[in-house]
């Protein structure tokens, strides 16, 4: 079994796995089920009120995983995605409660542009729940040896993707009367705010 397969049938089983992403390392799992995500906090000493993305492989499986961003959200979603954004959505569902922390009516979702086997695994899975491969308050990891010895251990594979860029994405959120940039990031916020200004005040 390659890499790949093997970081895709560990995700698919519940367990977590480092991935590169086109920021930093991720620490990821499926989705779909509550336990993987818990997992990852834990692993992570992480608060389970704080919470964590929904990263996806292109727009159309974000939006067969959230129904309910097809409307407005959904203009906002293809302006910036794919990119290093995460964007902070209305989640009126309450889907996955499990990573939207102390904020179930909101959800933060990414559609990264990657390359190499972690473009693949993503790709195969569709979906995963995405945190940074650090421990809570840590530094983010750049390289493989930057991901503690203890998450490296209990992951279910670690996929090597080399130096990656270091910075995080950019968190913008979309829930109120106006945009809010939670952190700057990989991406510059001021052209992403401009360029959905028109979407927002619709």
């Amino acid at each position: 079994m390659g890499l790949i397969d093997e970081a895709v049938a560990a995700i698919r089983a519940g367990k977590p796995v480092v991935l590169p992403t086109d920021t930093v390392y991720g620490l990821v799992a499926t989705p779909y089920r509550e336990e993987p995500t818990r997992i990852i906090y834990r692993l992570k000493r992480r608060p389970e009120t704080i919470p964590s993305a929904l990263l996806c492989s292109d727009l159309e499986m974000l939006f067969e995983c959230v129904p309910e961003l097809r409307g407005g959200s959904g203009l906002i979603a293809r302006a910036l995605l794919p990119g290093a954004y995460t964007l902070v959505l209305p989640n009126p569902a309450r889907r996955y409660r499990w990573l939207t922390g102390s904020s179930p009516d909101t959800i933060g979702v990414r559609v990264p542009e990657l390359e190499g086997p972690a473009r693949d695994v993503i790709e195969c899975l569709g979906a995963v729940v995405a945190t940074s491969a650090n421990l809570h308050g840590e530094p983010e990891a750049t390289r493989v040896e930057d991901v503690p010895e203890e998450i490296r251990v209990a992951a279910g594979a670690v996929v090597d993707g080399g130096a990656l860029p270091g910075v995080p994405s950019t968190v913008i959120d979309f829930t109120g009367s106006e945009p809010r940039v939670l952190r700057e990031g990989a991406a510059p916020s001021g052209p992403a705010l401009e360029l959905v200004a028109p979407l927002v005040h619709r």
